[in-house]
């Protein structure tokens, strides 16, 4: 039976990337030597980084004076390194979701740092509007997609003072303008590359400003400096971030994956909006393209686990919800094929008529 890989992250990737990743763990290269024990400074493996990053400002656009860096660590380190090396009297952040709400919590411990506006009167079911960013601020934080309840921001914001986005689980789904943000991160295991990779696109103009001291490693200059290579990066992430990015080059670039990434939702939602029993659980407008999450109307509550185990019958992974929340959660992620979401819509609807 075909599986339909709806995880959350980590997730689905590419087949060919996990193919060609696989190749390389048992011979990388024709060397005779495996991914897995070649040394991080080998001749043929500093071209993987190269073209990498080459990828990475040609699919994204990205203007001169921006640098693109590899990173362990996660998403969650990088809400320290961020006030680290940019925190000097103040910083804005948006809370939407638990992520943002961790962002802002680490950033406190280095200074001043208030919360512009937050959709946790609603359990974070929509993305705050007409708020006002400081203009004293030494940087504005968002997070641009919340996996966990399924809400995006899907344009680039304009603010006052640098922009800073964790952009974990939305990157190269769709073109963005980098010369609106200070720096872009995000933790590389939902639509580029196995868990334990981190990217970090920073404007380079930004750094050096603050007078506390920055331990070597959590400092954005020393990785910009040694070109990701400072201490051994994670060397099988990023070769499958390569591939990644071959792949979208190779299907249309991120304008084509966005095309794809709206088909995909609009059929899903579409379907959980014609449903009896289902209902969207975010606002309509702040609907994220990556993570769908529905449930079960009240009156057909009991019937949770029974879905759930009539979507794994019918090959559907990954679609509870996160356990904080309840329900259900389709990620649709780059890599996930338009038929999976309609064999997920054939199971609803099944489910549906025999209920």
């Amino acid at each position: 039976m075909k599986k339909h890989n709806f995880n959350a992250g980590p997730s689905i990737l590419p087949r060919e990337v996990i193919e060609k990743t696989a190749q390389a763990v048992l011979d990388f290269e024709n060397d005779g030597l495996s991914l897995l024990e070649i040394s991080h400074r080998a001749k043929n493996f500093q071209p993987v980084v190269d073209e990498a990053v080459a990828l990475f400002k040609e699919l994204l656009d990205i203007p001169e004076g921006y640098s693109v860096i590899f990173l362990g660590g996660g998403a969650s380190l990088q809400f320290c390194m961020v006030p680290f090396n940019l925190l000097e009297k103040k910083a804005a952040y948006l809370t939407t979701g638990v992520w943002a709400k961790k962002a802002l919590k680490e950033a406190k411990g280095f200074g001043e740092a208030v919360e512009v506006a937050s959709s946790a009167d609603a359990n974070f079911t929509y993305i705050p509007k007409n708020f006002t960013i400081p203009t004293d601020a030494d940087y504005f934080h968002i997070t641009t997609n919340n996996t966990i309840y399924g809400t995006e921001i899907l344009k680039d914001l304009d603010s006052p003072v640098p922009l800073i986005a964790d952009a974990s689980s939305d990157i190269f789904s769709r073109p963005v303008d980098v010369s609106k943000y200070g720096i872009i991160y995000g933790g590389a295991q939902k639509n580029l590359a196995p868990a334990g990779l981190t990217f970090a696109i920073v404007k380079d103009s930004l750094l050096g400003k603050v007078s506390r001291h920055i331990p070597t490693m959590l400092d954005y200059r020393t990785h910009i400096e040694n070109g990701s290579m400072f201490n051994t990066p994670p060397v099988l992430p990023i070769y499958s971030a390569l591939q990644t990015l071959k792949w979208l080059k190779n299907n249309g670039g991120l304008s084509a994956m966005e095309k794809k990434n709206i088909a995909k939702a609009n059929l899903l939602y579409d379907a959980i909006d014609s449903s009896k029993i289902f209902v969207g659980t975010a606002k309509a407008e702040d609907r994220s393209r990556m993570n769908i999450c529905f449930v079960l109307k009240e009156e057909y509550k009991e019937l949770e686990d029974a879905f759930q185990k009539f979507a794994t019958s019918k090959g559907m992974v990954g679609i509870k919800g996160h356990r904080s929340v309840g329900g259900f959660r389709a990620s649709t992620y780059n890599a996930l094929p338009i038929e999976s979401v309609q064999a997920l819509i054939e199971a609803m609807k099944e489910f549906e008529r025999n209920n």
